[in-house]
């Protein structure tokens, strides 16, 4: 066993890429392991790795870690991008939070049947600029600094990146009424650890298409 972090999920994004940003970001080499079929989803469960039943699995530091915001808590502590007091990680478990529910949707978009789909990029074209987008436009804008919080990088910064890249991949032009927005994208994407992770051939994801999604429904049939 090396010391890296292993990720147990399927081969896309999902509720695993916004960790593989996070470790990404704090410069942490991973190992994956892929699901493709039921029958290794069902031996997770039935050795006991899983202990609600659900992906995504880490294992860190001697612990197999299930659920999202928990291993994103674990990892965002240890490697010092959770703020420096409680009211500094008070914010950022607000904003991060708040990009969660955006994420939320374009995370279920590839699901969406064929008819629902250019309703509900509508429905994220509107959250984005008129509910999520705005929040961090004016944070940026009134304490003029480079980060979210306490003007130094930490996990908000991240999931904010990884949520304009994610937005802009259906709707290209929707930074286009944030100037800041545009700067703090254009400052994340030249970090030497987040200029690595968008390069071709890092452990990024590409977006969710048909044989994902078909995988997914494969893996996770009742």
């Amino acid at each position: 066993m090396s010391g890296k972090p292993r990720l147990t999920y399927l081969n896309g994004r999902g509720r695993m890429e916004p960790i593989r940003w996070l470790l990404a970001a704090a410069g942490v080499e991973f190992e994956e392991v892929y699901l493709e079929t039921k029958e290794q989803y069902d031996k997770l469960i039935k050795d006991g790795f899983l202990l609600f039943q659900q992906v995504p699995l880490v294992e860190i530091d001697g612990m197999k870690m299930v659920q999202t915001r928990a291993i994103m808590s674990y990892i965002a502590g240890k490697y010092n991008l959770y703020g420096k007091d409680l009211k500094e990680r008070a914010l950022i478990d607000m904003y991060v939070e708040g990009i969660s529910d955006l994420m939320q949707m374009i995370l279920m978009f590839p699901f969406s049947p064929p008819d629902a789909k250019e309703k509900n990029l509508e429905s994220i074209k509107e959250r984005a600029t008129n509910r999520y987008f705005p929040v961090f436009e004016k944070v940026l804008k009134q304490h003029g600094q480079d980060f979210l919080v306490g003007n130094k990088f930490s996990w908000a910064d991240v999931q904010l990146m990884e949520a304009i890249l994610a937005v802009e991949e259906k709707v290209p032009d929707v930074l286009s009424g944030f100037p800041k927005l545009q700067v703090f994208k254009t400052k994340m994407s030249n970090m030497p650890t987040i200029k690595k992770f968008l390069q071709p051939g890092s452990p990024r994801k590409p977006p969710p298409d048909a044989h994902y999604v078909e995988t997914v429904l494969k893996v996770f049939k009742k």
